[in-house]
């Protein structure tokens, strides 16, 4: 999708995907990836998610990524924080304490970028890129993280006759598709989700599910 999309997106206010609460699928789920105390994460296609917040009060070093400027600022000045100014990839960054947001094209990062990540949250990501977008999206994640490096992937299915992405219906099948050379695939939890989502009720859908998911390397 262009990158206007997103950015217009923003700039008009229409974020339907923000959530604006702690996510709790992360919330009950995270515990299952078993990472130590202080281990990085990276979080792609951001936004100004409040789960950057809550991995990082967790004792996470976070770095996301985030193609909207606006979407950064308005993270850091939602809690009051002024970053410092730094540089990733060659793209700005902006950083407060062990939380650092780059704004920028998550296609520009290289491996080595982001330092030493041990674990990825993708919470609207994957379902955020059109199907013929999702194995270059998931080929680029696999080369920026070490291969022991575990993902907790949130998704959505739902039946792609009834309304269009995005966000993308993404079912196990897809998943398989996109990680099961490289990952056990372990679904932790799924829930019935069209109550919570009105607008996606009122673009068509009659059901809805949402699933988190536990990518392990093998």
């Amino acid at each position: 999708m262009r990158t206007e999309f997103w950015l217009e997106k923003w700039e008009k206010g229409e974020t339907g995907f923000h959530l604006e609460v702690d996510n709790p699928l992360l919330e009950r789920n995270w515990p299952r990836l078993g990472l130590a105390p202080g281990a990085a994460v990276f979080v792609p296609l951001c936004g100004k998610s409040h789960d950057l917040a809550h991995i990082n009060r967790l004792g996470h070093p976070v770095t996301g990524i985030e193609l909207s400027p606006l979407a950064i600022e308005q993270f850091f000045t939602e809690r009051h924080l002024t970053p410092t100014a730094t540089e990733v990839g060659g793209m700005p960054a902006y950083s407060v304490e062990s939380l650092c947001l780059i704004a920028g094209d998550f296609f520009r990062l290289k491996p080595g970028d982001l330092g030493p990540i041990a674990a990825v949250y993708d919470r609207a990501s994957l379902i955020a890129m059109p199907p013929a977008m999702q194995a270059d999206y998931a080929r680029q994640l696999q080369n920026l993280i070490p291969k022991d490096a575990p993902i907790l992937l949130i998704t959505l299915d739902y039946d792609p006759t009834e309304m269009q992405g995005p966000p993308f219906a993404t079912p196990l099948t897809r998943i398989q598709e996109l990680y099961a050379d490289r990952y056990d695939i372990h679904l932790l939890e799924e829930l019935d989700a069209l109550d919570d989502n009105p607008a996606l009720r009122n673009r068509g859908s009659t059901w809805l599910k949402e699933a988190a998911w536990h990518l392990s390397p093998r």
